[in-house]
């Protein structure tokens, strides 16, 4: 499907009030052999843009936001900050961007700005990614989407340098694996440049943590039994086997996996290292 190694990031975000904490997870990520340390957005949060910077002076690892949405900047601001990390990273950032999670209205009402429909949204997404190309002239800012619907995956099949499928953590996986072949079509002679992600929200055998539930929508017993790409269960070599057969049947490359798991699927990156 796909003969792009695999690459692994951590989703983390930095505990208000605790630098340290945020230093040594992106030290420990970096230690590990993780590519990239990746921060979500929204107001609940510390900003993404200096956090990140911040990540990328105390270890050599990439950053990247995941995904910036839309709605909470105007377009030139967000390309601004894209641009910025860019220069100052010497290349370490990857700017991932999108329409905004459930809730997002209410962050860009806080901040003074419209929400706009699904398609004025995604129209901030392509406007954002115009003055980013402008700013960098000779660089290039990789982009990541997330993306599920037809326009966006057009979109994305045109921009993007990096796609995660945005779909329910209970989508099935053939369903996920159809959207991945429609992105391949649309993308035409850039299918083979753009590089499948797929993120983990969880990895091994144990317990799932008691805010599965407001984490992705569902209780926990449903992820399990629903067999959610977003789970990754089994021991390293199981969980490596999975992964190879990922990107056999879907094209996934690069997985990222919740902060939390850190530690539990480090022994997965060291086995397919390279590979």
């Amino acid at each position: 499907m796909t003969d792009k190694r695999f690459r692994f990031g951590i989703v983390a975000t930095p505990a208000d009030g605790s630098p340290d904490q945020w230093t040594k997870t992106v030290r420990r990520a970096a230690e590990l052999g993780y590519s990239t340390v990746l921060m979500p957005d929204g107001l609940q949060l510390l900003s993404p843009f200096p956090s990140l910077a911040m990540a990328a002076a105390v270890a050599d690892i990439r950053v990247g936001t995941f995904v910036a949405a839309a709605p909470m900047r105007t377009p030139y601001a967000a390309a601004w900050d894209a641009h910025t990390l860019t220069v100052l990273t010497d290349g370490r950032f990857e700017f991932g961007i999108g329409t905004g999670r459930p809730g997002t209205d209410k962050f860009a009402e806080k901040l003074g700005l419209p929400y706009g429909t699904g398609a004025e949204r995604l129209q901030q997404v392509r406007e954002t990614l115009d003055h980013l190309a402008e700013l960098d002239g000779d660089r290039h800012t990789p982009v990541i989407m997330a993306a599920g619907g037809p326009k966006a995956l057009a979109l994305a099949a045109e921009r993007a340098d990096v796609v995660s499928i945005a779909k329910g953590a209970l989508t099935p996986p053939a369903e996920v694996i159809q959207l991945a072949e429609e992105l391949r079509t649309l993308a035409g002679d850039r299918a083979d440049d753009i590089e499948l992600a797929l993120n983990l929200f969880a990895a091994g055998d144990g317990e799932l943590p008691p805010w599965t539930k407001m984490a992705t929508g569902v209780e926990p017993e449903a992820l399990r039994a629903t067999d959610s790409l977003m789970l990754l269960p089994g021991g390293p070599r199981q969980m490596a086997d999975e992964l190879l057969r990922r990107r056999e049947v879907l094209g996934a490359s690069y997985i990222s996996v919740n902060s939390a798991y850190l530690e539990e699927l480090a022994p997965v990156v060291e086995l397919l290292a390279g590979q």
